[in-house]
């Protein structure tokens, strides 16, 4: 599950800087591209509070 997730993020990260070296988040696109960057905060939210929902020690450090 855990190495899912990491390549789970990777592929986004590919995604967001192929993004960015194609221009994607320039006219008439840029609603588009505010989109995808409120899902990558959700994303990391919900990441977030996956990792830290055991309360075990590792969610403390």
């Amino acid at each position: 599950h855990m190495n899912g997730a990491s390549m789970f993020f990777i592929a986004v990260y590919i995604h967001m800087f192929r993004g960015l070296y194609y221009g994607s988040y320039k006219a008439p696109r840029e609603v588009l591209w505010i989109l995808g960057v409120l899902i990558y905060l959700l994303m990391m939210a919900t990441a977030f509070f996956g990792y830290v929902l055991p309360w075990g020690q590792m969610s403390f450090w």
